[in-house]
């Protein structure tokens, strides 16, 4: 299973009716998430360009794409950006094929390894 940031901005009508309604939106995402075998890790309003973020878990890479269309054909959704989360634990197991890679060096700078 894969990690997945959805970072999510409603539409001002959208924003306006949860204002003025507001209600648990965290059980409407649940279901859609769980139908594709995906599993809702947790959930956040923001502050700055994105309303919520939402961190799920999925069993591949096409499911956390059909969610976000799916999202996205509902209305209320003005934007959706899905991002790929790796993990640290993974991240430092990664494979090095050149010694010179920045991010690799900086990364084993700073965890001491």
């Amino acid at each position: 299973m894969s990690f997945f940031c959805h970072q999510v901005s409603y539409t001002t009508d959208a924003r306006h009716r949860l204002l003025h309604d507001p209600h648990d939106r965290i059980e409407a995402i649940r279901a859609p998430i769980e139908k594709l075998g995906g599993k809702l890790q947790s959930s956040f309003l923001t502050l700055g360009p994105f309303d919520v973020m939402v961190i799920a878990e999925y069993p591949d890479h096409i499911s956390p794409a059909a969610i976000s269309v799916a999202f996205s054909d509902g209305g209320a959704i003005a934007s959706i950006h899905t991002i790929p989360l790796l993990p640290l634990t993974e991240a430092r197991d990664l494979p090095s094929d050149s010694p010179r890679d920045p991010a690799r060096s900086a990364f084993a700078a700073s965890s001491g390894r």
